[in-house]
């Protein structure tokens, strides 16, 4: 497998300045020839397909929801990320870039995280032109406030509803093009397969979830903007919708699948009440601008309610730990401490698993009335799912699944090791290393979709000559057949079980031995206990109905089934990772403290893991291959990650 990352040469800050100014080009009389599918219609997708539609490319693209606005970056509460240094406290470019490099625990391409941090500028601009309502100050300039990773202000933010503004945004622009008849809209249609003609991408297949038909639709170009793989965990803060599928079955075609374990366990969740949860809620990182993090001192303080216990008896752990940056420590190291703390026998609430996350000094420092401006609808979702009142008392709150940094491999063009198929936003692995700093997923979405994909599509597919295969060709009949034939023998199997209580028992292994902590014989064990599930799943689950028309259960069981694989792959990177970066802690690979004992910190194996790994399908019940992309930092020295 070739894994060229294609980096421009010559310094860091001009790679992106020098890769657009030797970019091939297209007439634009001659773009109207090509015709490119999005598969996604998040911040990402919509906001690609918008883009490549505005140059003059014919663009299909496909969404499982009934319209595009329902994308699950919709779900997004606290903030973008830009360097634009509005607030005058010595932000930039570098600053971003560099917080973001260490921030992934030194485990991403260097070349893409500055081009990420350069395109931020832009991003703010761009959306303030469709009209997203930002925050702004007295004086009408935008407002912006600090998220977990840095020490500035460079989060910009629509009250707690960044991402719905954010779409909002993304989805006029590509309504603009579905009215234009640029874009063609195919709501309620699932990915199902990629169809891959010598060694390049030509189109995929897909289902419609409401007639079942089963069809091809090809391209010169395939982009897949389908988001993460959290839902693996059964429990995250994903919505029940958010799949691996249409990214696995390109892993099946070939496409490379990098680093899926480094998954992100964000600390400001709303704690699990029980088994009849099917998702977590989310509480904003920005609630961490403001509330400060506690546990009782004493074990014997944990069952009182919190406002009789005194400030004496508190321990500010994030405070006491990493001072520089207190309760805005990245969302790894901040969730590591909160289950530690737990482990202590300091945990509040039902089974002891939740930390406080306490307003009092803020309302009494600003007032409730602007602390209500900041968050008035996060308090009130708090409120309406736990019944209390988080201005009279503090928010409950402990880690739980939410980003995933690993996805299928692509270069710095954003193509994967498949000709003619892009991955963008957190389908791919590329900028986040080994943990994403809060604020930045919507920046890349809108990056990659605005700022880069038009230049690099346009790039690669100058040198190919227009004009989609018919698919009526053989790949594509035998991909429809393939895809038809597993929705037919999921439905004929009629166990016992359902699909959603098989995922449940899959979420169970993954969380207790591939979650927040993670050993050598629990991973091993979580190896064979996924297998055993697998087969169990394909002997015992019961999917009611046909597929020949809507079936949520055929649709939950089919993605289900890439569950049961992948998340084979995820523990098995996990397992032979051999080092703690990030969200990827394993146990055997601590700092130690001046005593010799382990201190919870992530243990870095420089010489021999810094490298993205790469995996390769070899086929069903085999092994995969690992590849490996040597990581190399030209501008930053690798170095022991503190914020102390």
């Amino acid at each position: 497998m070739n894994l060229d990352s294609k980096v421009p040469g010559g310094p860091l800050a001009e790679k992106w300045a020098r890769f657009k100014r030797e970019q091939r080009l297209i007439n634009p009389a001659n773009k109207r020839k090509y015709t490119v599918i999005v598969v996604g219609t998040g911040l990402a997708g919509a906001s690609a397909a918008a883009s490549l539609a505005e140059l003059g490319y014919n663009v299909l693209s496909f969404c499982f929801q009934d319209s595009p606005r329902r994308a699950h970056s919709i779900a997004a509460q606290g903030g973008i990320n830009a360097a634009k240094n509005y607030r005058n406290d010595g932000d930039s470019v570098y600053r971003l870039f560099y917080d973001t490099i260490k921030g992934g625990d030194f485990r991403s391409r260097e070349a893409n995280v500055h081009r990420l941090a350069e395109a931020s500028v832009n991003i703010i601009d761009q959306c303030v032109a469709q009209g997203v309502p930002f925050a702004r100050e007295y004086g009408g300039l935008l407002d912006t406030r600090s998220f977990g990773g840095a020490q500035l202000q460079r989060t910009f933010y629509c009250r707690g509803q960044t991402g719905q503004q954010l779409l909002l945004g993304a989805f006029q622009a590509l309504c603009r093009q579905i009215g234009y008849g640029t874009v063609k809209m195919f709501p309620r249609c699932e990915m199902l397969d990629l169809v891959v003609i010598d060694g390049r991408a030509r189109g995929i297949v897909t289902r419609h979830l409401v007639t079942g038909k089963v069809e091809s639709f090809a391209a010169d170009a395939v982009v897949l903007a389908t988001g993460g793989y959290g839902n693996v965990f059964f429990l995250s803060t994903n919505a029940i919708g958010c799949n691996v599928t249409a990214t696995y079955r390109a892993y099946r075609r070939g496409a490379a699948f990098a680093n899926p374990c480094f998954t992100q366990i964000h600390p400001t969740c709303i704690p699990v009440t029980g088994d009849h949860q099917s998702k977590l809620t989310l509480m904003s990182e920005s609630l961490r601008n403001d509330g400060r993090v506690w546990v009782p001192r004493r074990r014997e303080d944990v069952g009182k309610h919190p406002n009789e216990i005194p400030e004496d008896a508190r321990d500010y752990y994030l405070e006491r730990k990493y001072p520089s940056f207190g309760n805005l420590a990245p969302r790894d190291i901040a969730s590591r401490a909160a289950k530690e703390a737990c482990d202590d026998g300091r945990g509040v609430g039902p089974g002891g698993r939740g930390v406080y996350l306490d307003f009092a000094d803020a309302i009494r420092r600003q007032g409730r009335d602007r602390i209500e401006e900041k968050y008035g609808n996060l308090f009130a979702m708090y409120e309406r799912i736990t019944a209390e009142d988080a201005y009279r008392q503090p928010m409950r709150i402990y880690p739980a699944v939410h980003y995933t940094m690993g996805g299928l491999w692509v270069n710095y063009e954003l193509m994967s090791n498949l000709d003619g198929l892009f991955v963008v936003g957190e389908a791919n692995f590329s900028d986040h290393g080994a943990n994403r700093l809060g604020a930045s997923a919507l920046m890349q979405g809108l990056a990659d979709g605005y700022f880069v994909l038009p230049y690099t599509v346009t790039h690669w597919l100058s040198g190919v000559k227009p004009g989609v295969i018919p698919t009526d060709h053989a790949e594509f009949k035998r991909c429809e057949a393939e895809a038809d034939g597993r929705l037919k023998k999921l439905l004929a199997i009629r166990g016992q079980k359902t699909a959603v209580e098989l995922h449940r028992e899959l979420g169970h292994v993954m969380w207790e031995h591939v979650g927040m902590a993670r050993n050598r014989a629990g991973l091993e064990k979580a190896i064979g206990r996924i297998r055993e599930l697998r087969d169990e799943f394909w002997r015992t689950v019961n999917v009611p109905g046909t597929d020949a028309d809507l079936n949520v259960a055929l649709e939950r069981a089919n993605r289900v089934a890439d569950y049961m694989e992948f998340g084979e792959l995820l523990a098995r990177d996990a397992l032979t990772r051999e080092e703690s970066c990030g969200g990827h802690f394993r146990v055997e690979y601590q700092q130690k403290d001046r005593d010799g004992h382990p201190n919870g910190e992530c243990e870095r194996d420089d010489e021999d893991f810094c490298h993205v790994a790469a995996w390769g399908y070899a086929g069903p019940d085999k092994l995969p291959v690992r590849h490996v992309e040597p990581l190399v930092f030209e501008t930053v020295k690798l170095q022991k990650r503190s914020y102390v």
